[in-house]
């Protein structure tokens, strides 16, 4: 296989306070070309560091562990990093813990003790939802991008020309509504609400321009 056709391994994160859970989980997935095992914790405090500094596409996450349990701690992980997965290894066999896991995002559910083979399969399964999400969110980005780029072409020409129409206001409304927007396209946005005689979109405006640059 060509380095270009060559597929990135899956940056994995196991999480149990159990040593012997954590040792059999990390030799189950040993011979996984498509996992890369970048950190281990004891804990789920502990998982929710490592995650910060590791950055792992999935997390493997006991649900009964010390200082913070398994749901809470993917609760933690998934709001620094929305596109990152989760499987839940517990030894609870019931609805409620698979609900539990389900409604906190979790994308697997694995009940102890179970085989390399349920293992590899469900990280497979999340893996693949890793990558449809990330394609997802790239083609997103990609097209704001583009949009951006076209808001500010038109709006250098709106500028140019002082154009104060209709069309105008809504090219430089929907620049505004970026926070990091320019502030020369706020202050431009800003004349023409003056010369439009919108005050109470201005004094909308003034109070941003004066948190944000004041």
């Amino acid at each position: 296989m060509s380095p270009a056709n060559k597929k990135t391994p899956y940056r994995v994160l196991i999480a149990d306070d159990v040593l012997e859970t954590r040792r059999n989980t990390r030799l189950m997935l040993a011979d996984n070309p498509m996992v890369d095992i970048v950190a281990i914790a004891h804990n789920g405090r502990e998982a929710v560091e490592l995650a910060k500094k590791h950055q792992p596409d999935i997390a493997l996450l006991d649900i009964n562990m010390p200082e913070m349990n398994g749901f809470e701690a993917f609760k933690a992980m998934h709001q620094i990093f929305p596109t990152m997965a989760c499987v839940i290894i517990s030894a609870e066999d019931d609805n409620q813990s698979f609900r539990s896991a389900m409604n906190v995002g979790a994308r697997e559910y694995l009940v102890k003790p179970f085989t390399v083979y349920q293992l590899n399969n469900a990280v497979k399964r999340v893996g693949d939802i890793v990558k449809m999400d990330r394609e997802q969110a790239d083609v997103a980005d990609r097209l704001r991008k583009q949009r951006v780029s076209y808001l500010l072409q038109l709006a250098h020409e709106y500028s140019k020309s002082r154009r104060t129409d209709d069309e105008a206001l809504e090219v430089f409304e929907q620049l505004a509504a970026n926070p990091q927007c320019e502030l020369r396209w706020l202050r431009t946005l800003a004349m023409l609400y003056i010369i439009r005689q919108d005050w109470l979109k201005l004094q909308v405006l003034s109070g941003r321009l004066a948190r944000q640059f004041g």
